[in-house]
Order: C-alpha cells, then structure tokens, then sequence
C-alpha cells in the first residue's frame, strides 16, 4: 500500500471519527434536554421512542426519516391514533395490533414514515393514555429533539438539518 493511500484511508477514518462525536454530543444534548422536559424518569410516559428519533436526527440525518414532515407527522399520527384507539376500545391486545397497524398505514399514506414512532401507539395504549399526552410527551419531546438538531446543524461542520422542510 502507497504512502498516500495510507493517508488518505487515515483521513477519512478521521473524518467519520469526527462526525461520530459530533453527532454523540449533539444526540445527547438533545434527548438529555427531552427527558427532563417530558417526564421524571418514573413516569409511565417516558417517551421511549425518542431514543430512536435521536438516532435518526443525529446520526441518519439526511434520510427521508429524519426530515420534519416525518419526525412530526409520524409521531403525532402514531400517539393520536393510539390514544383514540385506547379511548375507543381499551387495552386489549387487539386494540394495540390495530393501533399500530392504522399508524402504518398513516405514515406510508401521508408520506410520514418514522419508525421510532411506530411505538408511540403501543405506549399510548399500554398506559392509558389521554388527549394531553399528545402535548406532553409527544410533542414536547420531539420539538425538543428537533429544535435541537436544527441548531447543532448550524454549529456542526458539513452537515445541514433539515434538508427539507415538508
């Protein structure tokens, strides 16, 4: 192997090393900023689907997925859904299998496809969820997450979020 291209492979390692940490700090800035402000670590409404978000707004942040259109509408059409379901019907195990598959046909229908938010039925309905729990966790979490990435995109070199807006 070249001396240069001991270097070149060197400086490329370098730069995906770089990304890594900034999108780790970014990532943790961002779902540390979303948990306090949803939830004490107790609560039955922990957003856990925020986890997932995380990733895909810091790490796989050029993706249809992570864009606003989809961050938003996959996780409020996934939480309405489950706390309609839940309010309609109960918890039965037949209410969440139907929860989550009308929040899949939601995101592939109105082009939302989020797949962290494909949990938030599940948790809507596990926890007997009301209309509020759509402001907060839901909401709250992921503008947190989303404010977040859009301005570490503007601190973070080479990376632009969100690529588009709808």
């Amino acid at each position: 192997m070249s001396f240069d291209h001991q270097n070149e492979i060197r400086a490329i390692g370098g730069r995906k090393y770089l990304d890594l940490v900034w999108s780790a700090i970014g990532g943790a800035i961002a779902i540390t900023l979303a948990l306090l402000l949803v939830a004490g670590r107790n609560s039955p409404f922990l957003l856990f689907s925020l986890g997932g978000s995380t990733v895909f707004l810091f790490v796989l942040t050029e993706t249809e997925a992570a864009q606003p259109r989809a961050l938003l509408g996959g996780h409020i059409g996934g939480a309405l859904i489950g706390i309609l379901c839940y309010q309609l019907f109960g918890d039965m195990l037949w209410v969440s299998v139907i929860a989550v598959v009308l929040t899949m046909v939601l995101m592939v229908v109105t082009r939302t496809i989020h797949p962290p938010a494909g949990a938030n039925p599940l948790i809507m309905v596990h926890h007997h969820a009301g209309f509020l729990s759509l402001l907060n966790p839901v909401v709250a979490g992921i503008l947190v997450l989303f404010l977040v990435a859009m301005v570490w995109s503007c601190i973070r070199p080479g990376k632009k979020y969100p690529l588009r807006w709808w």
